[in-house]
C-alpha cells in the first residue's frame, strides 16, 4: 500500500474546472458590462429630461455646442453665467447672461465684428415679454445700452442688452435667435 492519496482524475475530470470558469467569465463580463451601461446610460437620460423640463435659468454654462449654434461666445472669467433654451417649429433662441470685465465685453463684441458703437446708451433691445420669460428685470433706473447684430442666416440674430451701472463689471443679456 502506497502512502499516496488515490485521485480518479481522469481527463474529462481535470477538464471539467477550466471549462466551468471559461462558462463563468462568459457570461460574468458581458452581464457586468451591460449593467455598467445600463447605470451610464440611464444618469445620461435623466440629465437630458431635467434640461428638457427646465422652466428658467440654468445657472451654469451653455455647452460648446449649443454656445456653437447660437454663437454666444462667453467670454473666459465671467461669473454669474446662466441660459435658458426655447425650441419651436418657427425659431429657437438661447436667452444668456453673464457678467464680465470691460475688456471682456470688448471681446464678445468684436467675435462679430463690432464695437461698442452697435451698443445706444440708454436701449434695452429685449422686450418685457421676451425678459420676463427667464426672470429679467431690466428695470428704467439702470444705465442700458443695446443693440441688435443681425446676421447671414442661418446665423442667428442677437439681442444685446447690457447693464453698465458697473463698467468695470458689465452684466450682458443676449437672446440668440436662429430660424430654420
Amino acid at each position: 500500500m502506497s502512502d499516496e492519496p488515490q485521485t480518479s482524475d481522469t481527463p474529462q475530470e481535470r477538464r471539467r474546472w477550466p471549462r466551468a470558469v471559461g462558462l463563468f467569465l462568459l457570461i460574468a463580463i458581458p452581464a457586468g458590462y451591460m449593467a455598467i451601461s445600463a447605470q451610464k446610460s440611464r444618469g445620461s437620460g435623466e440629465d437630458k429630461q431635467e434640461n428638457a423640463a427646465a422652466t428658467g435659468l440654468t445657472h451654469n454654462w451653455p455647452s460648446k455646442v449649443q454656445r456653437r449654434i447660437y454663437d454666444t461666445p462667453i467670454p473666459s472669467y465671467s461669473v454669474d453665467v446662466a441660459y435658458y433654451e426655447t425650441n419651436s417649429w418657427k425659431s429657437s433662441r438661447m436667452y444668456v447672461q453673464f457678467v464680465t470685465s470691460a475688456k471682456g465685453l470688448d471681446k464678445f463684441l468684436s467675435r462679430f465684428d463690432v464695437t461698442r458703437d452697435v451698443l445706444n446708451d440708454g436701449q434695452v433691445t429685449i422686450d418685457e415679454k421676451s425678459a420676463s420669460a427667464v426672470g429679467w428685470k431690466l428695470d428704467a433706473d439702470k444705465k442700458w445700452a443695446g443693440g441688435v447684430i443681425d446676421q447671414k442666416d442661418p446665423e442667428p440674430t442677437l439681442d444685446i442688452t447690457v447693464d453698465l451701472d458697473n463698467p468695470d463689471h458689465p452684466k450682458v443679456y443676449v437672446i440668440s435667435t436662429v430660424k430654420p
